[in-house]
């Protein structure tokens, strides 16, 4: 009996041969062009993904202006804008909570503490608050560079789209197919139709 190994390499070496003995059909001899092939400009542009990025790179919302998309930009900025306050703003209050910390830890009277030695925020809560503005001003900054980062990508992608065909002639319908062997059995499927 033929071992399971020795079927299965029969089978490899059959489907090689008739892979490998199939002719290209799509080679074309001897083709000539009469006058000369034009590309329109307009629709493809290969270096506007890389402006668009270079451009959002150096000033955010430079590339989508640059793609013309002005609508976005005020979007990006209000994004940046303010995820920066937010990093500025938790940064300012980190260092006030940290030098009164520190001028506590040294034996001085600090802002949290009245004039008459009682405290208004204790030696745990300014620790507490440290830790906490600290968070929120690195994930402020995190915030921005991922804004930053996005706004880049958004611009070379809408670069990249805005050069592709949109017509009419591309469609898509839903369909519902009927299989004429199981009728009984509902079926439910999509079909993509694209008309050239």
């Amino acid at each position: 009996m033929l071992s399971l190994k020795k079927i299965l390499f029969f089978f490899a070496v059959l489907i090689s041969f008739s892979i490998s003995a199939q002719k290209d059909s799509t080679q074309v001899d001897d083709l000539k062009i009469k006058g000369k092939i034009k590309l329109n400009s307009n629709n493809f542009n290969p270096l506007s993904p890389s402006k668009a990025a270079f451009y959002s790179a150096i000033f955010p919302g430079g590339g989508q202006i640059y793609n013309k998309k002005y609508w976005k930009a005020p979007i990006v900025w209000a994004a940046m804008g303010t995820s920066i306050y937010l990093y500025l703003d938790n940064n300012k209050e980190y260092n006030r909570y940290r030098t009164a910390f520190k001028m506590r830890e040294a034996g001085l009277q600090d802002e949290f503490t009245n004039g008459d030695g009682s405290l208004i925020v204790s030696r745990n809560g300014l620790v507490s608050a440290q830790k906490t503005l600290k968070s929120n001003r690195d994930l402020a900054l995190l915030t921005t560079v991922v804004f930053y980062v996005l706004q880049i990508v958004e611009a070379s992608v809408n670069a990249h789209l805005l050069q592709f065909n949109t017509n009419n002639n591309l469609t898509f319908s839903p369909a519902l197919i009927s299989n004429p062997i199981q009728y009984e059995i509902p079926k439910f499927g999509l079909k993509f139709k694209f008309s050239f």
